[in-house]
């Protein structure tokens, strides 16, 4: 059935309203907090620097996966606090979660850590979901209480508690064939992270109360600041509702050099696995070395939190028009 049916597009009706609440309720909070609302291109010199996503290509740019580098080059300029409200593409597939264009906000915060991103995002969801006139977050059969203190859980805690592994053992990958989870022996040791993660963990977060999984180890970070007692790991977190992902965010890295290396090495393992041979953004690396200041930054999913609100059981439901 086709969306522009009347009697189709009636029926979601709701969930366009939610959405008209939702950008009126996080303009809100963002101004009252002194943000300035910011707007940069979608289209880009290089493409992600995530080793997975993939991008779509123009004949000579690319479409962002996120307006993120384009705004530490404003907090570079001389930005102290900013947020945008885009849409974002990426080349996947189309699912209940994920469409290869959708709704992103990103916001920004010069001299905070991602501490100071973890109470923004529980204020954030919480004004939503009340600007909606809800008191939980659905997704399936399942209900999360936002207003009620949030659960915060280390990787490290997530994987012996769900799993019941050490995720520093010598032998990931035997440990996760111990709880019955499928490897080969061409599976990395982020592969083996991930099969444990989705099979074992990410369905269990986020269950009762929005759950903050943090401290994810530093080779999952790519953009984020290691932590400094302990480097193994890095200041990023990602929020979690009913076992879907609503953010991703972290302490920004503002080492050049540093970072140039982590971009290498993701390129280079990208190239690896999918042959793909792209740019990476030298203009971003040139602006950290002319002076990047400490940071903390935050990429949430708009279309996901409306879901998760008004309990849409497909993410195509929450926006005017469908991709597909």
């Amino acid at each position: 059935m086709k969306w522009w049916m009347p009697e189709n597009y009636a029926k979601n009706a709701p969930y366009r309203l939610a959405r008209q609440l939702v950008m009126k309720a996080i303009r809100s909070y963002f101004e009252s907090q002194g943000l300035t609302e910011v707007d940069t291109p979608a289209l880009q010199p290089a493409p992600s620097d995530e080793v997975h996503l993939a991008c779509f290509k123009t004949e000579d740019m690319y479409l962002h996966t996120s307006p993120e580098l384009a705004m530490k080059k404003l907090l570079v300029a001389g930005e102290k606090a900013i947020f945008q409200i885009c849409h974002a593409y990426r080349n996947e597939p189309v699912s209940d979660t994920h469409a290869p264009e959708f709704t992103m906000l990103e916001w920004y915060r010069v001299g905070t850590d991602y501490h100071t991103m973890m109470q923004d995002t529980i204020n954030l969801v919480q004004a939503a979901t009340k600007a909606c006139g809800q008191k939980v977050l659905k997704h399936g059969n399942r209900t999360c209480d936002p207003f009620k203190e949030w659960q915060v859980l280390t990787v490290e805690q997530a994987f012996r508690q769900y799993a019941g592994i050490d995720l520093w053992a010598k032998d990931l990958r035997g440990e996760a064939e111990k709880i019955g989870i499928a490897c080969s022996d061409n599976d990395t040791w982020e592969d083996v992270f991930f099969r444990i993660m989705l099979n074992k963990i990410e369905d269990k977060l986020g269950a009762g109360v929005p759950t903050i999984l943090c401290e994810y180890p530093t080779v999952l970070g790519a953009l984020a600041r290691k932590k400094p007692d302990d480097p193994k790991v890095c200041e990023r977190f990602e929020a979690y509702v009913c076992g879907v992902e609503l953010c991703n965010a972290f302490s920004e890295l503002t080492d050049a050099k540093e970072q140039r290396e982590r971009f290498e090495a993701n390129y280079a393992e990208r190239k690896r696995l999918y042959g793909w041979e792209d740019p990476m953004d030298e203009d971003f690396l040139q602006a950290l070395e002319h002076s990047m200041p400490e940071a903390s930054g935050n990429a949430l999913g708009v279309d996901r939190l409306i879901m998760l609100i008004t309990g849409a059981s497909r993410l195509k439901d929450t926006v005017w028009v469908p991709v597909k």
